[in-house]
């Protein structure tokens, strides 16, 4: 009873009106609202965007044709996996394209062998091996002397 007497008080004082802080609140508390549902939309709009972006790649560019360069998933590696190890290997060349996602690859050898499409994914060509390790060796001198 005593609390409330005071914050009474304290209010009148400060020449507030509580009806007025009642309505303050309210605008408050639904401008509050429509920020929380903005961003909820906003989020659902997002994740649409991405969904749409992440399916775009991974369902997308998978016409392989024989003569196309492409890397070997190697699924052996999940049990002696490293940090930075990669679960990659290739690139190797398309000999052939069967039906219902079965493809010949060539190896460096000369041999061939038939994996499933699920495997394999485009090999973008950059710069070669080779070169990086001999312009990461350029790198290190200049940076000794």
């Amino acid at each position: 009873m005593e609390l409330e007497h005071k914050a009474y008080r304290d209010l009148k004082t400060c020449n507030f009106e509580p009806s007025e802080l009642r309505a303050n609140q309210l605008l408050q508390m639904n401008a509050l609202d429509e920020l929380r549902n903005e961003s909820y939309t906003n989020s659902l709009i997002y994740k649409e965007k991405t969904k749409r972006w992440h399916d775009a790649r991974l369902k997308g560019n998978k016409e392989l044709e024989a003569g196309q360069n492409v890397l070997l998933y190697n699924s052996r590696l999940k049990l002696f996996l490293g940090k930075l190890r990669t679960r990659w290997s290739g690139p190797f060349k398309i000999k052939k394209v069967f039906p219902y996602g079965v493809i010949e690859l060539w190896n460096k050898d000369g041999s061939s062998f038939k994996v499933n499409v699920h495997r394999i994914k485009h090999y973008e060509e950059g710069m070669p091996s080779e070169e990086r390790i001999e312009e990461g060796m350029d790198l290190e001198k200049s940076a000794t002397t």
